[in-house]
């Protein structure tokens, strides 16, 4: 009975967990669409500077609260390295995928993760893949489409070049998750993970910035690009708060929910981004909320409360 009850209270702080990462990474795009549009920041250049503060303030909170949690076992080192590598090009092909598909197509093609980390999940990771899951799999994968938008844009937008950076960036999340998970059946503390994750992800994107005739859109053109917001001190402070709020707290949550759940339902459970990301751009951007994208986050919703209800019924009868 106790050990019933141990699951079931793991399989609660996982979700729990998961969906607080959740609403917190939804605020990603409010605060980037406010640093582009207003400052015109280049993509990936937002994207190394929010990964450079990211790392610094984990380093400052760990070092001050935790500094047992700064070591890093060398034997995880190329394993880290690796991990750090998939975010880095998870962050790029997303925004090469927004690029050139736009921000609603971009959306549905990068939740092709909940796919693949079923898929991927299953033959890696050993996870389960039965049909509730797979339902769930669908109810997001539709759901996600409805909620960006799709039916409203014109299939020739597209290009294969951005659709395939697209299912790449959907691919890149999927690993991104099933690596998360199988760090903690390493032992590793998701906090480590994620400090060293985002420190060689720093470096891959300063990479990736600074390549010569790099053919990414939004990197710096020159090294000082990669100081184009100036002297600006709110531009900074929002870049800053960027940093260690959503992506922080959003990634860490993220992490830590993989310790308690299967990589697949945490990334289902992260299909309700575009839902979160959807009101908090109605409040605090006027933006509507249409009848198709209710239907899709009712969908998107139904499927994380479906496969919550199941998986809770599971333990119990074990």
């Amino acid at each position: 009975m106790s050990t019933v009850g141990s699951h079931s209270s793991n399989l609660a702080r996982g979700y729990k967990a998961a969906l607080a990462g959740t609403v917190f990474l939804a605020t990603t795009a409010i605060f980037i669409r406010y640093l582009t549009e207003t400052y015109q920041l280049a993509p990936l250049v937002l994207a190394f500077w929010r990964a450079v503060f990211t790392t610094t303030a984990l380093i400052s909170v760990l070092g001050l609260l935790r500094p047992q949690l700064l070591k890093l076992k060398r034997q995880h080192l190329s394993y880290l390295i690796i991990y750090g590598l998939i975010l880095a090009f998870f962050n790029a092909l997303w925004t090469l995928s927004v690029a050139l598909n736009g921000a609603a197509i971009a959306t549905v093609l990068v939740y092709s993760s909940v796919a693949f980390t079923a898929i991927l999940g299953r033959f890696l990771l050993k996870e389960g893949l039965g049909w509730v899951k797979i339902l769930a799999v669908f109810l997001s994968l539709g759901g996600s489409a409805l909620t960006a938008g799709v039916l409203n844009i014109q299939s020739g937008q597209t290009n294969l070049v951005g659709i395939l950076a697209g299912i790449l960036s959907g691919l890149c999340y999927a690993l991104y998750s099933l690596m998360g998970r199988s760090a903690s059946q390493r032992g590793l503390n998701s906090w480590t993970t994620l400090l060293y994750t985002f420190t060689f992800a720093t470096v891959f994107l300063l990479v990736f910035n600074l390549l010569p005739g790099s053919p990414l859109p939004g990197a710096a053109a020159n090294h000082s690009e990669l100081f184009w917001l100036g002297t600006p001190l709110i531009g900074w402070g929002i870049l800053f708060l960027l940093a260690v709020g959503p992506t922080l707290l959003g990634f860490g949550l993220y992490n830590l929910s993989l310790v308690y759940l299967p990589s697949s339902v945490t990334n289902l459970i992260a299909t309700l981004e575009p839902v979160f990301t959807t009101v908090i751009a109605y409040f605090l951007l006027g933006e509507r909320f249409s009848g198709i994208q209710v239907i899709g986050s009712l969908m998107i919703m139904s499927g994380v409360v479906f496969l919550r209800i199941y998986e809770g019924k599971r333990i119990n009868l074990k």
